[in-house]
């Protein structure tokens, strides 16, 4: 996957209805496998036929065919959010049978081909990579280095108190660290030491 990944920016849902069946994909933004496993719980509709599920965090990732044949309904939810370079995502497509059996390439293509249609029409946005600084300074430069910090697109994760100043400990994305390391010198006047700490 060479194109930057992207997460969804809100829940989002699409439905269809394939050879009298209907199938409801609803997906969200996750960041944790347990997140992802109590959207499905809460997502899923007790009352439909199968409620299969699939998501991606990273090289986390999980799916279920809920009672379809295997391979017909997870994995192509799983393939679909892969295909829309997304990460962090979860999916549930909900199916009420219609009284039409639709083999399994027609499965594949139903399951999938919601998945994907939802995830093409819903906002996103990029996921930036980040990175951890570490960072001790003296406290006449703390006020001037935290009132700085949304120039580098950074945010202060933790601050902790020490004889001679604070440790601080910065997320910012990954591209800004080289140029927060020597601003945060030239800032200090070459008092502050920051290091990536990820």
């Amino acid at each position: 996957m060479s194109e930057t990944l992207s997460t969804l920016a809100q829940p989002c849902r699409h439905q269809e209805e394939i050879r009298k069946s209907r199938f409801l994909a609803l997906a969200a933004p996750v960041e944790s496998g347990e997140q992802a496993l109590a959207f499905v719980r809460e997502a899923g509709d007790p009352t439909a036929t199968h409620n299969c599920w699939a998501y991606r965090i990273g090289q986390d990732y999980r799916f279920n065919d809920d009672g379809e044949p295997g391979g017909t309904a997870g994995r192509p939810i799983l393939q679909a959010i892969e295909g829309q370079q997304m990460d962090r995502v979860a999916v549930v497509v909900t199916r009420w049978f219609g009284g039409i059996k639709l083999g399994a390439g027609g499965l594949v293509r139903a399951y999938g081909g919601t998945t994907a249609e939802c995830l093409r029409r819903a906002e996103r946005r990029p996921i930036i990579p980040m990175a951890t600084l570490a960072l001790s300074c003296g406290f006449a430069e703390l006020a001037l280095l935290k009132a700085r910090l949304h120039e580098l697109d950074a945010s202060l994760a933790a601050e902790t108190f020490t004889a001679r100043g604070a440790d601080l400990r910065l997320m910012l994305p990954v591209t800004r660290v080289d140029e927060a390391v020597s601003r945060i010198a030239d800032l200090t006047r070459g008092e502050g030491i920051a290091a990536r700490i990820d």
